[in-house]
């Protein structure tokens, strides 16, 4: 597995995506579009024709205890969605 992609984004917006030749991925915070086109050619052998990246802020969380309120936040990640060329696909689930 490339050290690049973390794991696959496995949500209802991210299969809606899938549908359309679109697959979405956590990657390292220091990664960039070429690194991730070349890690996702490599590691499911497919032809990668765009990738765009979103840095995700962490949500807020609050908790109320016994104490009063605690606050933190959810850890930031970078995302990266990525199209294919036409007629490819990625099956994520035949791995499970």
């Amino acid at each position: 597995m490339n050290t690049t992609l973390i794991k696959p984004l496995l949500t209802e917006k991210a299969s809606s995506f899938n549908e359309k030749g679109k697959f979405t991925f956590i990657v390292k915070k220091d990664a960039n579009k070429i690194d991730i086109k070349k890690a996702v050619e490599k590691t499911y052998k497919v032809s990668v024709k765009s990738v765009n990246t979103i840095n995700v802020l962490g949500k807020l969380k609050s908790r109320f205890t016994k104490r009063g309120i605690i606050s933190g936040r959810k850890p930031s990640y970078k995302k990266a969605i990525v199209k294919l060329s036409d007629g490819e696909f990625i099956d994520f689930y035949s791995q499970v």
